[in-house]
């Protein structure tokens, strides 16, 4: 999925591009996510975040998805291109699959409200042999033994997202 705003032209995405590649990972240990952000001028942030809440794998993708947007945003992103190697997660994302878990739907559409921050937002499927350094990162989330790296964030989400109780998008998505 692509949405391109007239302000940036095709030739002048490059300056403006951050790339995502994240992957949630949830087993008998824990819950957490790995996250490569990658941006222009040589930005690399690698982040390993563990959830304190158990996740389901795909909630786990959503819970970094959305995390990693805002961060993206933040850092002033115009450009974002997102890769999962989860396929339920990018075929919701994209209207290819329906969402019809009401926790899948709402998550959704906090991504689909958040999308709308950038001129040009897309979502890409890339198979696990492509994503296997945030593949690594969300296996030392999840695994209870994450120590402090000097090289990699590591942060732990306390609770899932406030809409996924209700499953209705709050402002935070906006």
């Amino acid at each position: 999925m692509v949405e391109l705003s007239s302000e940036i032209a095709q030739s002048e995405w490059d300056d403006f591009r951050w790339v995502l590649s994240l992957d949630g990972s949830s087993n008998q240990q824990g819950s957490g996510a790995g996250v490569i952000l990658e941006g222009p001028n040589g930005v690399l942030i690698e982040q390993s975040l563990r959830f304190a809440f158990k996740a389901k794998n795909n909630q786990a993708e959503y819970e970094t998805l959305i995390t990693e947007i805002l961060l993206a945003k933040e850092m002033g992103a115009k450009v974002l291109v997102a890769k999962s190697d989860s396929l339920l997660v990018i075929g919701q994302v994209t209207s290819e699959f329906q969402a019809k878990d009401p926790q899948m739907a709402a998550y959704r559409e906090c991504v689909q409200e958040l999308k709308r921050s950038f001129a040009l937002f897309e979502v890409v499927h890339v198979p696990r042999e492509q994503n296997a350094r945030a593949n690594l990162l969300a296996k030392l989330a999840s695994s209870g033994k994450g120590g402090r790296q000097r090289i990699v964030i590591q942060e732990t989400l306390k609770t899932p997202r406030a809409f996924v109780a209700d499953h209705q998008v709050l402002e935070i998505c906006k």
